[in-house]
């Protein structure tokens, strides 16, 4: 078994920064989305109160803000939409992977892993599956975007809390062909007298190495993105073309609005990620930066990756008051119909009956 990344920057000599570059064993890229976790020893103390400070600031608010978000839609019948229910799984994935953080902070401090072989395997094992459930989660939610948007007939049948729950157990199940390996492959090993947190390649590194590199930026990454895309751009041309969508404006406007909501959610989490995941692959691909701006862009390029995970419930509140509109509008109409206006009734309350003017309608589940 060969290390992928066998000598973690805190390891380097000074003179191969002196002279501009690093051997091809030395990697620099930040280590808590790829494969090894300690490269803290190597930055100036200054820059790693910097960035142990950023980790704490992320943990705490997006812990806060993914917590609620989850209890809110618990807690609320009404709140378990397929797109809430997709949102749930992507503050289910940020809160694992936030959690991790004060870890990282204080191997980021240390410049070593003082936790133990287990809680490495755990961390790494955290990494990869928020990398790939967040990914797939968000595809799932621009696919269903589409399905609302261009086939408003088949999402009744398509778009139920069921299936969106049955959908978010088989994401989890596809992160799991990544995340076990890396959790088995994890290790706490002794590297130049430093206990270091990494992920070990079975040799030839120098096969396995870049081909583990391209899998990981194409399919969490790439391949999600261009699915994502094409749905956005199927739904623009659709939006762009029909005034009415759902034949009602109240729910034509919750159509648009959560549209935006997860065309900005998507937006937002490919700009954190793709710095660092082009570093994934380019440093797969052997190519090294060598400098120690370089090792602080890419610990602040890893740091965006779980702003991201921050940034995530700022948005979703946005989709769940959505959510609520066409329940309330529909509550207020029965009060209008026992006054003899003739309209028709979705929801009644007791004692309240549709107008006879007209056979009442036919509500299905909820649209948002």
């Amino acid at each position: 078994m060969e290390c992928l990344f066998p000598t973690p920057p805190g390891e380097l000599y000074s003179s191969d920064l002196q002279d501009g570059f690093v051997s091809p064993n030395h990697s620099l890229l930040p280590p808590d989305l790829l494969l090894n976790v300690s490269h803290g020893a190597f930055l100036p103390l200054g820059l790693k109160v910097t960035i142990v400070g950023l980790y704490l600031a992320v943990c705490v608010g997006g812990l806060l803000g993914n917590c609620l978000v989850m209890y809110v839609i618990l807690r609320h019948t009404k709140m378990k939409t397929a797109t809430n229910i997709y949102i749930f799984n992507l503050a289910l994935a940020d809160t694992l992977v936030l959690l991790t953080l004060p870890f990282q902070g204080t191997d980021v401090l240390l410049g070593f892993w003082p936790f133990g072989n287990a809680l490495c395997k755990i961390v790494i094992a955290i990494d990869y599956y928020n990398m790939f459930t967040s990914t797939f989660t968000l595809t799932a939610m621009s696919v269903d975007r589409y399905v609302a948007i261009c086939h408003p007939i088949r999402a009744l049948d398509v778009r139920t809390s069921s299936k969106a729950q049955a959908v978010n157990v088989a994401i989890w199940a596809l992160a799991s062909v990544v995340g076990i390996p890396v959790a088995i492959m994890g290790s706490a090993q002794v590297e130049d007298e430093e206990i270091e947190c990494l992920v070990e390649i079975p040799a030839p590194q120098d096969h396995w190495g870049p081909l583990f590199a391209v899998c990981i930026f194409l399919f969490s990454f790439i391949i999600p993105v261009l699915i994502i895309s094409v749905c956005y751009s199927l739904m623009i041309r659709r939006l762009r073309g029909v005034r009415l969508l759902s034949g009602s404006r109240e729910k034509d406007r919750n159509l648009r609005r959560i549209t935006r909501l997860v065309l900005v959610v998507v937006a937002v989490f490919v700009g954190c990620w793709t710095p660092v995941q082009v570093f994934v692959l380019v440093q797969g691909l052997g190519v090294q930066p060598g400098s120690e701006t370089a090792v602080a862009v890419l610990r602040f390029c890893t740091a965006l990756g779980y702003v991201n995970s921050c940034l995530n419930p700022s948005s979703t509140p946005s989709s769940m008051r959505t959510s609520r509109p066409a329940s309330a509008g529909s509550a207020a109409r029965p009060h209008r119909a026992g006054r003899g206006r003739g309209r028709t009734a979705c929801a009644a309350r007791p004692g309240v009956r549709p107008s006879p003017a007209r056979p009442q309608r036919r509500c299905r589940g909820r649209h948002d």
